[in-house]
């Protein structure tokens, strides 16, 4: 039975229409992919605008960000800074830092996870020191070598 339904399916969709349907897939799967980076951006630009305009009125969030959070929030600023800029980056969009003792060893274990993680990227600053930059998603794709060679023709022609 599996074979005659085969057969069928391989006598009525040509290769073309495969091809085709990969080619649609593929062109989808990287423009929502690209929507999703753009979703992303803005998100963190509003949740910036949240923060310090709560702060200016002197609210209190309801739901109090997590410090790795507040830091990804500050880091997708997309601007290399080191663990003092990012310190002064999250007081200055209202995250309370008096919780800790030492908030500069807290952003230094976090942003090392984070890099560890491919969330930041190091980048070596003169005088030894170290900056961090946001690793902004890479282009969203899911296509192996054999299936790109397909699509550009060079295969299964």
């Amino acid at each position: 039975m599996t074979t005659i339904y085969t057969l069928c399916i391989n006598r009525c969709v040509t290769h073309p229409d495969y091809r085709a349907a990969l080619e649609a897939a593929a062109k989808e799967y990287e423009a929502l992919g690209e929507q999703r980076r753009r979703i992303d951006e803005r998100l963190t630009q509003l949740a910036q605008t949240i923060g310090t305009l709560s702060r200016l009125l002197g609210l209190t969030p309801s739901v109090p960000l997590s410090i790795t959070d507040a830091v990804r929030l500050a880091m997708r600023a997309g601007v290399p800074m080191t663990p003092t800029e990012v310190r002064d980056r999250l007081l200055s969009i209202g995250v309370d830092l008096s919780i800790y003792t030492n908030e500069l060893a807290v952003i230094h274990t976090v942003l090392k996870r984070l890099n560890e993680a491919g969330e930041i990227r190091l980048l070596p600053k003169r005088g030894g020191k170290t900056a961090y930059l946001w690793a902004k998603p890479p282009k969203v794709i899911a296509i192996g070598p054999e299936i790109a060679e397909f699509l550009r023709g060079e295969r299964g022609k």
